[in-house]
């Protein structure tokens, strides 16, 4: 009796006729996927992937060190989406930050992370060349950061000549990092180019602020005192994550013209 019974609660709790099969995930980034889902996807027409390229550095006392990987990375779900038939590497968050000893930079400020360029450029080429491998055959690098842009363009040349004959295109994406164009938005807001700044001030606090206001400490924000001092350049107390909606989107829009623009090229 006791056997019986222990044999019913069992078949309760882990039925045997009823197979588990999970379900591919509604998802873009590789990470999440199988290698197996990854080869079904390349099989069936996903040939376009995203490297994101973001960094690890101080964004003053009121934003996190993660703040490019976590725009780069709902940037580039955005674009991936939009294009479809496109998937995302791993966000690259190891760039070129400033010198190590003596510091300079962001290497001031405690848990930024920096490597050389040189280093940047061959991680760039090696996760290329590792994603051609696997079939992919228009590998966009879309970075988050100013240090970023030109090891992408110097990459991304070297490579397109190299695999021109094959048809495999690199495209290094300069337009999501137009930060200009949100620039004068808020300047048409009435904002000024002191409360703009040019690190962890108004434009880069509320473009998080839309994005993941969770990475936000907005117990201490305050004006600015300078890079020298607390990192901030600008005055992030006016940032909103209204304003960083339209920045987003603006940033978005010509990123897209300038990809649907060159994967357009022969």
């Amino acid at each position: 009796m006791f056997k019986k019974c222990c044999l019913i609660f069992l078949t309760v709790l882990f039925p045997l006729s009823i197979p588990f099969f999970a379900q591919t995930p509604d998802t873009v980034f590789l990470e999440e996927l199988t290698w197996t889902e990854v080869r079904s996807a390349i099989d069936n027409g996903t040939t376009t992937v995203i490297v994101p390229t973001a960094g690890t550095e101080q964004n003053g006392p009121h934003m996190v060190l993660g703040k490019h990987k976590y725009r780069i990375n709902a940037g580039a779900e955005r674009i991936a989406r939009a294009l479809d038939n496109t998937l995302i590497a791993p966000a690259i968050t190891y760039v070129p930050e400033g010198d190590i000893d003596p510091p300079s930079g962001h290497m001031r400020y405690a848990g930024t992370i920096s490597i050389p360029q040189s280093v940047f450029i061959e991680v760039l080429e090696h996760t290329a060349r590792s994603l051609k491998q696997h079939g992919f055959t228009d590998i966009l690098f879309i970075g988050d950061s100013g240090p970023n842009q030109r090891p992408q363009e110097i990459v991304a040349r070297q490579l397109s000549s190299e695999w021109e004959s094959e048809g495999v295109k690199i495209l290094h994406i300069s337009d999501w990092y137009k930060i200009g164009i949100f620039d004068e938005y808020l300047l048409s807001q009435g904002a000024s180019y002191d409360q703009i700044g040019t690190h962890a001030g108004l434009r880069d606090t509320a473009l998080l602020l839309a994005i993941a206001p969770e990475r936000v400490r907005k117990e201490n924000i305050s004006p600015g005192k300078g890079s020298d001092i607390d990192g901030v350049s600008g005055d992030p107390t006016i940032a909103t994550a209204e304003l960083g909606k339209v920045g987003f989107d603006l940033i978005f829009n010509a990123a897209m013209d300038q990809i649907r623009e060159l994967m357009a090229r022969d």
